[in-house]
């Protein structure tokens, strides 16, 4: 049964039979043969089926979620037993929103230092896909905004609060302020996130309370593109006051902090809303909770 609901998972991941297969090690003869088993043995058909992938039914949809819950419970149960037979390995997969990539490290470094033989594997999302990626088992936990946006049914570790500030040249516009306001933000020419990240949402909401609206001449997913467009000295942008701390400043780049009005929002880990955690974790947020007061600005 529970070989047969991950092939239903790694279908609804990939959305194609062929892909799914792949994914599972298998050829597609023998996905189809062990789908069509899952749906004799639950009485229902669960994927609509045409020459190529179509969807699932309704009753398909539903089986998901109990797939989810029980393949993660017997992933979790793996990995306890193993636990207690070895000390901590594995990998833990993560998926953080790119504005908290920079301070991944102070959770790593703590948890090798205590567990050196399990591996990370980090990956930067948007938040949405931090919580598909969690409620399809395709991550273990989660590095994102925990009480901006609806973040649906995950546990959460506040680590955090996010607040903002303008990077730009010392001689350009407002360079040689101790603080800007928002409205006066508005007014430069920025370089942004784009629009799907939930750090551009917070950043074009922040300046429309104030009757200001962002009009980028840049825009990118990438940090790194729009921080070294900064240190140009002719371009500025908005960004986490932590993120600035961690990319590092220098004579060409200054962080102003941004007020009138104040502006914060809290960053988390979130997991699965699963008990028991398995071991690798419930290390992991033994460590989050530890160094939360440290990450405070």
């Amino acid at each position: 049964m529970i070989d047969k609901l991950e092939l239903l998972l790694a279908l609804a991941k990939e959305r194609h039979f062929g892909r799914a297969a792949e994914v599972c090690g298998v050829t597609q003869p023998t996905m189809s043969t062990g789908l069509k088993q899952l749906e004799e043995i639950l009485g229902v058909m669960l994927v609509q089926r045409g020459s190529r992938f179509q969807g699932f039914t309704p009753e398909g949809e539903r089986a998901l979620d109990w797939a989810r819950r029980i393949v993660g419970d017997a992933r979790a149960m793996r990995d306890e037993i193993n636990g207690l037979k070895h000390q901590l390995s594995g990998e833990i997969r993560i998926a953080a929103i790119p504005t908290v990539l920079g301070m991944v490290a102070a959770l790593t470094t703590p948890f090798r230092a205590r567990h050196p033989d399990v591996r990370f594997r980090i990956q930067s999302t948007t938040s949405s896909e931090v919580l598909g990626l969690l409620e399809n088992l395709e991550v273990d936990a989660g590095l994102t905004y925990i009480e901006n946006e609806p973040i649906g049914k995950v546990r959460t570790i506040p680590l955090y609060n996010e607040s903002y500030r303008l990077l730009t040249a010392p001689d350009a516009m407002f360079g040689d302020r101790e603080t800007v306001t928002w409205e006066e933000v508005g007014q430069v020419p920025l370089c942004l996130l784009t629009p799907d990240m939930q750090n551009r949402r917070i950043i074009d909401r922040a300046l429309r309370s104030v009757g200001a609206e962002a009009t980028p001449t840049l825009t990118s997913n990438s940090l790194l593109v729009l921080f070294t467009h900064v240190k140009t000295g002719r371009w500025a942008s908005v960004m986490p006051a932590k993120l600035a701390e961690t990319l590092g400043l220098s004579d060409t780049v200054r962080s102003i902090p941004i007020t009138d009005p104040d502006v914060n929002y809290s960053i988390g880990m979130v997991i699965p809303q699963r008990d028991p955690m398995t071991p690798l974790i419930a290390a992991l947020v033994n460590v989050a909770r530890e160094v939360a007061p440290t990450l405070q600005l």
